[in-house]
Order: C-alpha cells, then sequence, then structure tokens
C-alpha cells in the first residue's frame, strides 16, 4: 500500500511504525472473513481492511471524527486477522497506534472518560478489585441477575509449594486474576512441582500494562511494565529461567515489551529479555516430560475448550493446549468456530457491552453444542465471561484440570 504521511507523522517514531505497517497491507480483503465485528455489523468501516484505511487517512491529513473513533473502540484487538494475513500485517500494533493518534485529536465524552479513568484506577490494582469482588460475593444472593452472574464464585488457592528444585520460575501474578481467581496460579504451581519445578511469585510485581495501555493510557502502561521489569530483573540474574504466564491476555502484553520499550535507553535490553524468558503456561509444561500427569479416566468426561485469542492468534500458539490435553487423557469435544473471539477482550465487556453480549451468545452456543461436562480456557478475561452466561457447566481453567489429576 502506498502512503503519504504528514511530516509531523513521519518525524515520529508512532508514525513510522504506523508506516512500516500500512505498506504491508494488499488489501487483498482475507481478513474480513475472520472479523468478529465485520461478521456482527456487514460494515467494512469495522473490519481490519476498513480501520487500516481509516488509520491512513488519519496520517495523511484527514480529520479524524467521533465515528473514526467508534469504529477503532469496535475493534476487540483479537488479532484473528493477523492469522489470517497472507501479507503478515501487525494489525495489533497498527490499531494501537491509530487508537493513540486518534485519541489526541478527539475528545470523549465525560461518561467515556468516567469510565475509562474508573477501569485504569480500579483493575490494574489487586487491593483495589479484591475488596470489590468480596463484596459481590456477599450481596450475590440480593443483586440483580445481570450483575450477580458476573460475580466469581468463592475459591480457595490452597497450597502452594515451597521453593525446594533446583529449577525455578517465575509466574506474572497480575492484577484482576489474584482476586478473582486465586486458584489459578496455585494450581500452577503444584503442577510444575509435580514435574520438579519451583514457581516464584515476585510480590513487586503487579498488572502487566495492558488494561492501561489498550484504554490509550499508553505511557501509563508502559510505567507498569518497567515497574514488573525492576521487581523480576534479580530473580532473573539469579538463574530463573522463565517467566511464566497463566493468563493468555498479559502473557501477549508480556512478551511485547521487548517492542514497545525499544527506544527506551534504560529497558531496551532488559525488556527484550523479558520478552525472550516469557512463556505461557503451555508452552512450559507441552516442553516436558508430563508422564506424571495422565490420566486415562478423563477420556470418559467431555471437555469443551475455548482457546483464548490472545493466545491462538496473538502469543501464535494454536492448538498447542489441546495438543497437550489429548495427549494427557483429556476427551476434548469439537468446537464449532474456535477461532472467534467471545466478545470479552480486557474491558471491551464493559465498554462495548452490546457487541460483546453477541459474540458471547454465540461463543456459548458453541461451546455447548456437543454438551461437555466442563468448559476449559487459558485466559481469566475469557474465563469470567463464559462464566456469566455457561449456567450449570463449570468454566475453569485449564491448568486445574491438571492439578486435580496431579494430586492424586
Amino acid at each position: 500500500m502506498q502512503t503519504s504521511l504528514l511530516e509531523k507523522y513521519k518525524a515520529s517514531d508512532l508514525g513510522q511504525q504506523a508506516e512500516n505497517i500500512l505498506r504491508k497491507c494488499v488489501h487483498c480483503g482475507f481478513c474480513l472473513a475472520t472479523c468478529p465485528t465485520y461478521d456482527l455489523l456487514g460494515n467494512e468501516l469495522d473490519s481490519p481492511r476498513g480501520r487500516i484505511y481509516q488509520i491512513k487517512q488519519v496520517l495523511e491529513g484527514v480529520e479524524p471524527s467521533k465515528k473514526t473513533q467508534l469504529h477503532l473502540d469496535r475493534c476487540l484487538t483479537c488479532r484473528n486477522c493477523e492469522t489470517t494475513c497472507p501479507s503478515g500485517v501487525e494489525y495489533g500494533h497498527l490499531v494501537d497506534a491509530g487508537r493513540a493518534i486518534v485519541e489526541e485529536s478527539v475528545p470523549r465524552s465525560f461518561s467515556q472518560q468516567a469510565l475509562r479513568k474508573t477501569l485504569r484506577t480500579v483493575l490494574p490494582y489487586t487491593n483495589r478489585v479484591k475488596p470489590l469482588i468480596k463484596l459481590g460475593q456477599l450481596f450475590s444472593a440480593i443483586l440483580p441477575k445481570g450483575i450477580a452472574s458476573h460475580v466469581p464464585p468463592r475459591q480457595q488457592a490452597g497450597h502452594w509449594p515451597e521453593a525446594r528444585h533446583d529449577r525455578k520460575m517465575l509466574v506474572l501474578d497480575g492484577c484482576v486474576q489474584p482476586a478473582m481467581a486465586p486458584a489459578i496460579n496455585a494450581a500452577t504451581a503444584r503442577v510444575l512441582d509435580t514435574l520438579k519445578i519451583s514457581l516464584v511469585a515476585v510480590k513487586e510485581a503487579g498488572c502487566c500494562g495492558a488494561v492501561s495501555f489498550h484504554l490509550n493510557a499508553q505511557s501509563e502502561g508502559l510505567d507498569f511494565a518497567r515497574a514488573n521489569i525492576d521487581a523480576w530483573w534479580p530473580h532473573i540474574e539469579a538463574g530463573a529461567e522463565a517467566i511464566v504466564t497463566t493468563a493468555s491476555g498479559c502473557g501477549v502484553f508480556v512478551k511485547d515489551y521487548g517492542n514497545l520499550l525499544k527506544d527506551d535507553p534504560d529497558y531496551a535490553g532488559k525488556a527484550a529479555k523479558i520478552t525472550d524468558l516469557c512463556k505461557d503456561i503451555s508452552e512450559i509444561i507441552a516442553a516436558e516430560d508430563t508422564t506424571a500427569l495422565i490420566d486415562q479416566n478423563h477420556a470418559k468426561s467431555p471437555l469443551a475448550f475455548h482457546p483464548p485469542c490472545t493466545l491462538q492468534h496473538g502469543q501464535k500458539q494454536m492448538g498447542t493446549t489441546e495438543s497437550l490435553l489429548t495427549s494427557l487423557g483429556f476427551n476434548l469435544v469439537n468446537v464449532k468456530d474456535a477461532h472467534f473471539c467471545c466478545g470479552s477482550a480486557g474491558t471491551y465487556s464493559i465498554t462495548q457491552k452490546k457487541l460483546s453480549t453477541s459474540l458471547l451468545k454465540r461463543k456459548i452456543s458453541s461451546l455447548l453444542q456437543n454438551k461437555p461436562a466442563t468448559i476449559a480456557t487459558a485466559n481469566i478475561g475469557c474465563l469470567l465471561h463464559l462464566q456469566s452466561a455457561a449456567g450449570a457447566t463449570p468454566v475453569v481453567h485449564w491448568i486445574q484440570l491438571l492439578d486435580k489429576q496431579a494430586a492424586k
């Protein structure tokens, strides 16, 4: 694609990054077939190709409008289009750049500003999320059904094994997950302990930065990234061999630290190292001898797996978890359109509730079609979103299923 960017964008790092990505796009339209919002709305401006064209127009001098902002806001950043694209267009990076540029020119309404500020003020901080969740759990019986369905059930984390093995890995605790589903990382620690790997949580590390970054507070998001690097670095120097993520949404962002901080002279080298060390828990376990985790009894219980977009399209781990679960004896049922987003997409289920709900209904229908006993996924946002509509069918992180069999 030919471009003619304004000089002010040509001279900026953001503009140069956007131009490099734009030039890869050949307008073939393959992305339209796998874009959830285009599938729902049928409007090309709500497709990757349409959004790419709008970003190009803004960079070339066309004044962005609230409609431009809306079409960019409606993007889930699921990156399904990246998996489909034959030209290797890094659409996720482009839409982040486009949103940041449009945000500078198009003021949001007071209500939108207040919502986004609230999300950024609360969600990245576990100690602010946890009291709200406890209140919701306490009063769930009297809450309206629409609200109560989004309150996660109480759960105990259980025992976290001491760091007794020579092999040690760090885990990203994150922000929302420790408050809403503390059993996930504890289960991960127990499974890895079975494989003679000690998992260490660094208390000084916190939110990966994705919440702020994708709400267009990009500098704030990068500050979270720097804080995590500072927290992890002494442990990396001491020999920690990996940074394990159990929330694929966090994982795809941490894996991008090297790109996001490449122009920061103080953090570029460390960020690149973090990118190299970061692995989804599925990658970690798939590389180990999993004999101790095999249990053929699971063949009797049908399991539906929802692969989060951030795992299959963002981290390019399509099929990794499914193959692992099958090899361990799980009976995975077929799920129609598994490549489509569930509608969670970070804060999207809050900021774009109508579209998110439509995607959720379709996803739940596909997951329940073959009557699974359990639904499993690999991201806290997807888990909570699916849980709100799955009825009596339990929704868990797949690592918790391995923890149960490891404990037998």
